[in-house]
C-alpha cells in the first residue's frame, strides 16, 4: 500500500487539507484547555469544513490518491481522539460514551490493518462514516458553543448528543466490517485461483 504513495501526492489540495486538519488539533487542544472555548470552536469548525471539502475536491478534480485514503481517516481519528480527551476532561459523565467511540476506532484500525496485510487497499470513506464524523463535529461544537456562550454545562445533554453520534458510528462500523469481510474473502478467492 505504501509503495503506491508518490511524493507529488503530498501536494494535492485534498491531502494538504488533511494535513492541515492534523495541524489544527494543536490549537484546538490548547484553546480548549485554556478555556478559550470560542477559539477552540473556531478551530473545530474550520477542521470540520476542511474535512467536508477534501473528499469533494478529491472526487471532483480526480485527486483521489492512496496517500489521501490513509491521511483522511488518520486526520479523522486523531481529531476525534483529541476532542474525546478534551470533552471528557470538560464533562467526565461522557466517559462511557467516549470508551465506546474509542473501541469503535480501535476495531476499525485493526480491520484496516488486516486488509493491508492481506494486500487489499482499504475502501474510501463511505457516506455513513462521513455522517458519523459530521454528527460528532456538530455535537461537540454545540457542547463547546453552549459552554462558551452561556457557560452552560449539562452532562445529560452531552451524553444524549454523543450517544446519538455513537449509534451512527456503530452502524458505520458494522457496514465497514461487512465491506472488509467481503474484500478479504474476495482477495482470498483470487489468491486461490492464481495458485
Amino acid at each position: 500500500m505504501f509503495k503506491d504513495v508518490k511524493a507529488r501526492d503530498f501536494l494535492t489540495i485534498p491531502n494538504l487539507l488533511s494535513i492541515f486538519r492534523i495541524v489544527l488539533i494543536f490549537p484546538f487542544v490548547y484553546f480548549f484547555l485554556q478555556k478559550n472555548y470560542v477559539l477552540a470552536a473556531v478551530a473545530l469548525i474550520i477542521s470540520g469544513l476542511s474535512d467536508a471539502c477534501d473528499g469533494f475536491i478529491a472526487r471532483t478534480f480526480n485527486q483521489v490518491t492512496q496517500l489521501g485514503k490513509m491521511l483522511d481517516p488518520i486526520a479523522d481519528k486523531l481529531t476525534l481522539i483529541a476532542i474525546m480527551v478534551c470533552i471528557t476532561i470538560f464533562t467526565p459523565i461522557v466517559l462511557p460514551v467516549m470508551i465506546v467511540l474509542i473501541l469503535k476506532d480501535v476495531v476499525m484500525l485493526i480491520g484496516g490493518s488486516k486488509l493491508v496485510k492481506s494486500g487489499v487497499n482499504p475502501p474510501a470513506a463511505k457516506w455513513y462514516g462521513k455522517l458519523g464524523t459530521f454528527m460528532f463535529y456538530v455535537s461537540v461544537c454545540l457542547i463547546v458553543f453552549l459552554k462558551a456562550a452561556f457557560n452552560y454545562e449539562n452532562g445529560i445533554l452531552s451524553v444524549v448528543l454523543l450517544s446519538a453520534t455513537t449509534i451512527v458510528m456503530i452502524f458505520a462500523l458494522i457496514q465497514y466490517y461487512l465491506i472488509y469481510k467481503k474484500l478479504i474473502k474476495s482477495n482470498a478467492k483470487d489468491k486461490k485461483v492464481k495458485e
